[in-house]
């Protein structure tokens, strides 16, 4: 599947992303800036934070607490839409995905 990180600077990045593969670990992988993922996607820190473009927001899957919780501790502002993306994983309905990653 593809996805594209929209950077701070307004340039992009995409990649072809496998199924089964957690967003903060594509990130890395393909050099995205600001997406760390200290913890390696075990939900411990809250450096792979990233706002789901709107046409995605209500496709990647909801919160559960503990992500809800983790986000509070975001450098970036929280908003509707901010997700870790360790907790979103690439699926054949998510091809095209848009993920913002805000401004460390």
């Amino acid at each position: 599947m593809k996805v594209t990180w929209k950077l701070p600077d307004g340039s992009e990045i995409s990649a072809d992303v496998a199924e089964g593969t957690n967003m903060m670990e594509a990130a890395v992988a393909n050099n995205v800036p600001n997406v760390i993922g200290e913890c390696g996607g075990n939900l411990a820190c809250a450096t792979c934070h990233v706002y789901v473009d709107d046409a995605w927001a209500g496709k990647t899957g909801e919160q559960d607490d503990f992500e809800d919780a983790m986000l509070d501790a975001t450098e970036a502002p929280r908003e509707d839409r901010s997700r870790l993306s360790c907790q979103i994983v690439a699926s054949d309905g998510l091809d095209g995905l848009v993920l913002i990653v805000p401004e460390a």
